[in-house]
């Protein structure tokens, strides 16, 4: 399997990004192996937060969230998922598949021998997290859901998604920070744009950014429906405390959080919210309120 390294120059001294990168290899499916970049903060003594990105982003994602995280004493580790931010990008399309960013994150997490691990997971964060959590429910101690789901193409996907899945094949020029931009209430700055296109120097390195949105199974035959299926089983027995925390101008995952609580026991009882001034990268328009919320919800 041919992957691309983005150079640690495009990378490094970017605002409000401080954080020392660590490397761990996973397995790819050549028998090779592939670089994954996380961040790692706080004590390693605490209990992890797992904070997992979506698409098209990377751990940058969460810069405002890991000081009050840490601050409150808790452990933090963010990964970029394979093709995303410092961790290696295979350049063919056919290279990724869901299963195999669920296998990649798997041995990520046994790896790391993570335990009592609260989730915190966005958008394909979720699509990938969500299926840990019902492969090896006694790794997680709770999970927070935020503007995310977990489809098996037995519904029809929405029109907002769909018109983004048209876009992420049909544009010419991807941007990654501009993408984001516009799933958000506050608009970024030109310097946090320029951080979100940092990973890709150029097209060869958008395989994983492109394919990305035609992962997501969207008919009841998909290749990752049936795993999404089982998936669904094990959440219906997860009673542990699950919280979702959605943005409000959010088209593409409106109303989802609804399936959660309904399907997932741990979320019972649990003050689910939804946040108004929050679009679909909620992370950029409210951060440190999210971070609060999840700070709460560990306390108890």
């Amino acid at each position: 399997m041919q992957a691309l390294r983005t150079p640690d120059a495009r990378l490094d001294n970017l605002s409000d990004y401080p954080f020392a990168p660590h490397y761990v290899d996973v397995p790819d499916p050549d028998g090779g192996r592939l670089r994954l970049h996380y961040l790692d903060e706080g004590s390693s003594l605490a209990a992890p937060v797992l904070a997992l990105h979506g698409e098209p982003t990377w751990s940058y994602l969460y810069r405002h969230m890991i000081p009050i995280w840490v601050q409150a004493g808790h452990r933090v580790i963010a990964p970029d998922l394979i093709g995303f931010g410092r961790s290696d990008k295979p350049a063919d399309r056919s290279d990724y598949t869901y299963q195999r960013h669920v296998d990649w994150m798997s041995a990520f997490v046994q790896g790391l021998k993570l335990t009592g691990i609260t989730l915190v997971c966005q958008e394909w964060g979720g699509l990938i997290g969500l299926r840990l959590v019902a492969d090896m429910p006694d790794r997680f101690a709770r999970v927070v859901a935020a503007n995310t789901a977990l489809p098996t193409g037995d519904h029809p996907m929405n029109k907002a998604f769909l018109n983004w899945r048209a876009y992420s094949q049909d544009t010419p020029v991807f941007r990654s920070g501009r993408i984001v931009s516009g799933g958000t209430q506050s608009k970024l700055t030109k310097a946090e744009e320029a951080a979100y296109d940092a990973p890709f120097p150029d097209a060869s390195y958008l395989a994983g950014a492109r394919e990305f949105p035609m992962l997501v199974p969207c008919r009841p035959d998909d290749p990752a429906s049936q795993p999404n299926r089982v998936a669904w089983e094990g959440l219906r027995q997860f009673d542990k405390p699950f919280l979702t925390a959605f943005g409000a101008d959010d088209r593409v995952m409106a109303g989802i959080e609804k399936v959660f609580q309904k399907k997932v026991p741990g979320a019972q009882g649990q003050s689910h919210v939804i946040l108004p001034d929050a679009g679909h990268f909620l992370q950029e328009d409210v951060g440190p309120e999210l971070a609060s919320i999840v700070n709460r919800f560990i306390s108890g």
